[in-house]
């Protein structure tokens, strides 16, 4: 018996020295950084939140390896998280914080902003970005290799549809949305979006040199829907793979999401062919949350969280997120640690050795030792958003988070929204089976050559993760429209917002009031122009492109714009009451 507790104990502290060494090693070197966006993937479109429907296995090994988020918080829509991703800042501090840029939009993230990818230049990086950039095209300035990244594949706006790559981007504004640089990139008509910004990141890390560090901005398309005409779109034999799925929709959706996890995979990979992975940091976000239940034509799960995408509901603001690196200590763990995506422009640049101090007043907050190292969050509140324009606010602040007018597109979707994922799995795919496809996927086989035994724990860490709430009571709030009477919820115990507790807990909804009043004194005002007819890509063959820095196409001299009382139908979905 001693013999045996002595090897277990001498198998056990090699195993630690190895942890060690490795998150040492890398320590001692610039990281490569990865961004992985997803867009509009709901909290319980993956598995590792507990869904058995849908398998993710490349995105659970980076879980199940590294750090699961479940207290980590986004904005409630594109542009507003894509700007407080890259500058650090709160969207009241930056004036994106109502809706998002549509296409004939003349206006962008401010140019006095310093970006995430202008910080790492400076740090000696080679600052790449494939994919969605919804922060401003009207201008040459605006857009991505005029805001620090050396190179781009993808599209200035906020959707395309996935083969053809054009932007309905808003009602009469319809035209091809590709560039590689400044230039319209014609040769990807025809792939599909994900395979297409998959293979330029790969591409990208074949080639680098790697003696420099590496930031990598894949901002995906998936799994937000494309055009109109076509919301939900994958290859038909991915899409086969789940016909056990009912809903037509949900069984699109799951096509979709079963390419970006594929993405993701392919990556690790060739980070491990190039040698690069011991060395670098990867983060797996969604920008917001899902858009569930035909909501903005899609078909994304939440659940149990209340709400959806746009809104200030959990469902809305709570994200699935995954941060991985050999530099964290006890890898494979659910961080606990209070986090908002304002946090990652210090994180990252501190993590890359860079001063701080140039960073000048931001929301953001150092979490890189927080997080690596387990330690206690240094941030114990933060602003969900204030729109002065559908008057609606919500702040969190310890464990409490006061709301009011958290939906702006009616009350039907200030519910809850399947599906669970708990119920309507593949026949084969019993949770034994959906874990060994994790195990072997090919995150995984990259992983375990740096961390072998990172796997040894995975039941009890997927079991972390879920959320778990009752069902939902018959007397649950259903909405918090009132400013003068807003919404109170305690998280931690009701983490899916059944109980309002403003009336049982008054003090605290006082203090939360002057909270919300302390982040208001410093929001400037929203940039949201008027759409601007000279922006139509029908004036520049058909490509939406920087159309304010060319002479206005003498077409579009005296038109206007229609406002309808429908105009957002078609895009956030038939339900708006």
């Amino acid at each position: 018996m001693a013999s045996g507790v002595r090897q277990w104990l001498l198998g056990l502290i090699s195993l630690l020295a190895g942890y060690i060494a490795v998150a040492a090693a890398a320590a001692n070197r610039q990281p490569h950084i990865i961004i992985i966006v997803a867009d509009d993937l709901g909290f319980n479109d993956v598995g590792f939140h507990g869904s058995t429907q849908i398998p993710t296995p490349n995105i659970d090994a980076l879980a199940y390896s590294g750090l699961i988020l479940n207290n980590y918080y986004v904005q409630p829509i594109c542009t507003p998280s894509r700007s407080a991703l890259m500058t650090g800042k709160h969207p009241i501090h930056t004036g994106l914080n109502h809706d998002v840029i549509y296409g004939p939009q003349p206006y962008g993230l401010p140019l006095a902003e310093q970006l995430l990818p202008q910080y790492l230049l400076r740090h000696g990086y080679t600052t790449r970005h494939v994919g969605k950039w919804h922060l401003g095209m009207a201008i040459q300035e605006l857009t991505p290799t005029y805001r620090g990244f050396i190179s781009h594949l993808g599209y200035w706006g906020g959707h395309q549809d996935y083969y053809d790559h054009t932007g309905f981007l808003a009602p009469g504004y319809w035209g091809y949305d590709l560039r590689r640089n400044m230039s319209v990139a014609r040769d990807g008509y025809g792939q599909y979006s994900t395979d297409l910004f998959t293979n330029e990141a790969v591409t990208i890390i074949s080639q680098h040199n790697t003696s420099q560090p590496l930031f990598l901005y894949l901002a995906h398309l998936a799994v937000h829907s494309g055009n109109p005409y076509a919301p939900l779109q994958a290859p038909a034999d991915v899409v086969e793979k789940f016909s056990y799925i009912e809903d037509e929709n949900r069984r699109k959706f799951a096509g979709m999401l079963w390419k970006l996890d594929e993405s993701v995979g392919h990556v690790v990979t060739a980070l491990d062919q190039r040698g690069m992975l011991q060395d670098s940091i990867i983060l797996f976000t969604t920008d917001n949350g899902g858009p569930a239940a035909g909501f903005n034509q899609n078909a994304a799960s939440n659940w149990p969280l209340r709400g959806v995408k746009a809104s200030m509901w959990e469902g809305g603001v709570r994200g699935a997120g995954v941060l991985w690196s050999p530099a964290v200590a006890r890898p494979g763990r659910v961080a606990p640690q209070m986090v908002h995506i304002t946090d990652w422009l210090p994180t990252l640049l501190s993590a890359a050795g860079g001063d701080l101090s140039v960073l000048g007043s931001i929301d953001g907050i150092d979490m890189w030792e927080t997080l690596t190292q387990g330690l206690t969050s240094p941030r114990k509140e933060f602003l969900i958003n204030i729109d002065p324009v559908f008057n609606g606010a919500a702040v969190r602040i310890g464990d409490w988070k006061l709301m009011h007018k958290p939906q702006a597109y009616g009350h039907h979707w200030d519910g809850w929204f399947g599906p669970s994922g708990r119920n309507q799995t593949a026949p084969q795919a019993q949770l034994e089976v959906i874990l060994q496809q994790v195990l072997h996927s090919p995150a995984a086989v990259a992983i375990k050559k740096i961390l072998p035994h990172v796997f040894d724990n995975v039941k009890s860490l997927r079991l972390k993760a879920e959320v778990h709430c009752s069902p939902v009571p018959v007397n649950a709030t259903q909405a918090c429209n009132s400013v003068s009477s807003p919404c109170l919820f305690h998280i931690p115990s009701d983490p899916c917002e059944y109980r309002d507790l403003s009336h049982d807990r008054p003090e605290v909804v006082s203090y939360l009031k002057s909270r919300l009043q302390y982040y208001n004194k410093s929001a400037v005002p929203p940039r949201n122009k008027p759409w601007d007819p000279a922006a139509n890509p029908k004036y520049w063959g058909y490509a939406w492109t920087n159309w304010k820095d060319y002479p206005v196409p003498p077409m579009s001299q005296g038109e206007t714009i229609q406002y309808e009382e429908n105009l957002f139908d078609d895009i956030y979905g038939d339900k708006r009451q």
